[in-house]
């Protein structure tokens, strides 16, 4: 079922109205955002999928204290973060340290006119590297290797596409906070995707 935001939002002044109705929409809706954020975060679909429960009924035991439907998403994942991260303390899968940003940095060379930063136009991508998913699996990839305090924001704010104000209260921290942050996660990113553009274009020859 595809809900889009406005839906997303009736369904929730719906479930606050007590329409029971609403329930399962609702849930098979956010199951597979949660899901997704979660795997994400966690790195593994155990945790993911405990997480996913555990935020649901969550969710579903508190809704009556959401006052503002139109901002049920932003409520839905700050309800996600704080389920993941008492999750990643307790799992056997969480990591022994993360991944730091300086390995996913662009790379720089010199021409003898300055340096310069080295990306690809990977904004062209061949036809036939766009159509396999290849791209989607190494864009996703490029965003689980993120640290956690980068990997975040970018999800809250590219994937569920959330403003930079919500996402900014979920994580507790402020505006600028999150530009700095997604910005650094998105060179990162477009480094990664740099890096397999070039690889690809290296076989091709």
């Amino acid at each position: 079922m595809v809900v889009d935001r406005n839906e997303e939002i009736e369904l929730a002044r719906r479930l606050l109205s007590g329409d029971e109705s609403a329930f399962e929409p609702f849930a098979s809706h956010f199951h597979s955002k949660l899901f997704q954020y979660s795997f994400m975060v966690c790195g593994q679909r155990e945790d993911a999928e405990e997480v996913t429960q555990e935020t649901l009924m969550k969710l579903f035991q508190t809704f009556h204290q959401l006052r503002e439907p139109e901002f049920v998403r932003a409520w839905v994942f700050r309800i996600a973060r704080n389920v993941c991260l008492m999750k990643r303390r307790k799992s056997v899968f969480a990591p022994d340290e993360e991944i730091s940003l300086d390995a996913l940095r662009p790379s720089w060379r010199d021409d003898g006119n300055g340096r310069k930063l080295e990306i690809a136009d990977w904004k062209a991508l061949p036809d036939q590297l766009a159509a396999s998913g290849e791209m989607r699996s190494i864009l996703y990839g490029a965003i689980a290797r993120l640290p956690e305090i980068y990997k975040t924001v970018v999800l809250l704010r590219d994937v569920e596409d959330l403003s930079t104000a919500q996402t900014a209260d979920i994580l507790g921290v402020s505006e600028e906070v999150v530009k700095t942050r997604l910005h650094r996660g998105r060179l990162a990113i477009r480094q990664s995707l740099d890096t397999a553009l070039r690889r690809h274009e290296a076989a091709a020859v």
